[in-house]
């Protein structure tokens, strides 16, 4: 039997320049993809505590979705240009996962070059914290 916490060889470890609100003491990850279509994730604590938060590529569910990312944000991932930015959102799976939400206010930007992430609270827009999955 395979432990959920077990990470596949081949996801790639990311690395918070901050950590993710409420995960502090955690700052590498693993993203192990959930699905085939490359949608769904799970970023699994690399220190093997099995800390799991579902995340999710947001473009699929929420077309019209493009956060700015503030300049801080650009330095502090060594982003060149956007490119090299993937972004992703925590998905709140509840008790019904017919009622999950995501969180577009604070999304998760990776960059791919570097596997240096950062979760970003975006400034100035009404983007909910709970958007209904499904109802996208």
């Amino acid at each position: 039997m395979t432990s959920t916490t077990d990470t596949p060889v081949s996801a790639p470890t990311i690395e918070f320049v901050s950590p993710i609100m409420g995960f502090a003491e955690h700052s590498a990850f693993h993203l192990v993809p959930l699905d085939e279509e490359g949608t769904l994730y799970s970023l699994r604590a690399a220190d093997g505590t099995g800390v799991r938060l579902v995340v999710v590529a947001p473009l699929k569910f929420f077309p019209g979705y493009a956060p700015e990312i503030d300049d801080e944000t650009v330095m502090k991932l060594d982003l060149r240009d956007a490119t090299e930015a993937a972004v992703l959102n925590v998905v709140n799976v509840g008790d019904d996962p017919a009622t999950a939400t995501v969180n577009l206010l604070a999304p998760i930007v990776i960059n791919h070059r570097t596997l240096q992430a950062s979760q970003v609270v975006l400034v100035g827009t009404d983007l909910p914290l709970r958007a209904p999955l499904l109802a996208a």
